[in-house]
């Protein structure tokens, strides 16, 4: 996410054949969702999509806008949590979690990503630290993916004083988390610049240096997966943004930039991704702005498409369609 005004040219750039009004639709927590295109969740603004397989169920987690209309401003409170077993009907669950839960946090709950290890599930999540100026990582526990999540460590994993590479508030968000292959965990994310760092193996503590790594015209969104001896560095790109990525044969890299994989989200200046694989294909999953009646990037919406792989494991280009997935 970024601090900048959406303008009524650019919204016109972007908007397009988007834009249509949210439907005002009031559904209960566990009732199942049918998705018949995108975007995927109609009846309430999610932002920020992280996406987790665990036994044979996706568990898709996001942001909730709730900006007023007419506000250019993020709204966000809390964060949803949906299931499914076939990626089209869904299944929305109680909000796991709120801001509130962090009694060392103010507000804002922006990006997240929920990972499981032995059997517990670690919600690594941005929001804005109460007494340290800035933006800040915590992370909450569980023992289902459904939750209820509180927060593991009663503190802050990471703090806008630890990180010195960018001098603005918000670099310390967008938080992702990867195991790799020998079991040692990896946090990635950041604002401006890309950070990482180990984690211990109980995931709540960093374990050494915090580094950076430098990407070609990188804003935020980090997302690392695994193919086939690749790993995979994706990211959100420029202003207004698209999603690019590079490749590395090494989770410290040196990491290759590969191009553009999703261009600019309708009537959304921000685009953000998950990548997963289930049942044998592969999903990209991002947000635009397609049912906001005013400014999209403050009431964003995931959707869901196909992605593919050329033969020698670069990504082709992601088509953004509104049919979505079968």
């Amino acid at each position: 996410m970024k601090k900048l005004k959406v303008t009524s040219a650019l919204l016109a750039l972007l908007a397009g054949s988007f834009l249509m009004p949210a439907k005002a639709v009031v559904v209960k927590p566990d009732t199942i969702i049918h998705s018949t295109g995108n975007p995927i969740i109609r009846h309430k603004f999610t932002a920020d999509p992280a996406a987790m397989v665990y036994k044979d169920k996706v568990y898709l987690y996001t942001g909730h806008d709730e900006a007023p209309a007419g506000k250019n401003g993020y709204v966000m409170h809390n964060w949803t949590c949906f299931s499914s077993t076939d990626m089209v009907n869904w299944t929305e669950h109680p909000s796991p979690l709120n801001v509130k839960d962090f009694v060392w946090a103010k507000a804002d709950a922006w990006a997240s990503q929920v990972i499981e290890r032995n059997g517990k599930f670690y919600w690594y999540v941005a929001v804005e630290h109460a007494t340290i100026p800035g933006k800040a990582i915590g992370v909450a526990v569980a023992d289902s993916p459904t939750g209820p999540f509180k927060d593991a460590r009663g503190s802050a994993l990471v703090t806008n004083d630890m990180t010195k590479a960018i001098k603005h508030s918000w670099d310390d968000i967008d938080p992702t988390v990867i195991i790799d292959k020998d079991g040692q965990a990896y946090l990635f994310w950041g604002n401006g610049i890309c950070y990482y760092a180990k984690l211990k193996s109980n995931m709540t503590e960093l374990d050494g240096p915090i580094k950076t790594i430098t990407l070609p015209h990188y804003t935020e969104a980090p997302w690392v997966h695994q193919r086939n001896g690749w790993y995979y560095l994706s990211y959100a790109y420029e202003f207004p943004e698209k999603i690019a990525y590079a490749m590395s044969r090494s989770i410290n890299g040196p990491w290759v930039y590969k191009g553009i994989i999703n261009e600019l989200a309708g009537n959304s200046n921000t685009n953000h991704q998950a990548i997963i694989d289930f049942k044998g294909k592969t999903y990209f999953i991002y947000h635009n702005g397609a049912l906001a009646a005013d400014a999209g990037s403050f009431h964003r919406s995931v959707c869901i498409d196909y992605l593919y792989y050329n033969p020698d494991g670069s990504i082709k280009r992601v088509i953004m369609t509104s049919e979505g997935i079968k």
